[in-house]
């Protein structure tokens, strides 16, 4: 794969399955989503005085350098990005991959 990059998208429980199909829609291979907990500004919430802790899940997304924008795009939209305390995506360069053999360019050889 040239130029890979992987796209972070910290998204409310249960909308890791929304993130996966619009960024394969876009584009992506295929996505995983790992659970998580934490807060934000946004979504300080109690219940009878005490701190309820947000579950979140996480969904790990590598695409080519040419396409990021629009899974990223996509992302944002389906999960309702712009809203706040809906989330947050961002993108990591990536310096190898190995294991997504359809995907690997072998012309570097």
């Amino acid at each position: 794969m040239l130029n890979p990059r992987l796209i972070v998208s910290i998204v409310r429980r249960g909308w890791g399955d929304t993130v996966l199909e619009a960024s394969m829609k876009a584009g992506a291979h295929g996505g995983t989503v790992v659970f998580g907990r934490g807060i934000g500004r946004n979504e300080q919430q109690r219940v009878f005085g005490i701190q309820i802790e947000p579950e979140k899940e996480i969904v790990l997304t590598v695409v080519p350098q040419d396409i990021v924008n629009t899974v990223l795009e996509a992302i944002t939209t389906a999960a309702e990005l712009t809203v706040p305390g809906h989330g947050l995506a961002f993108v990591v360069p990536v310096e190898a991959v190995a294991g997504v053999v359809h995907l690997v360019d072998d012309s570097q050889k």
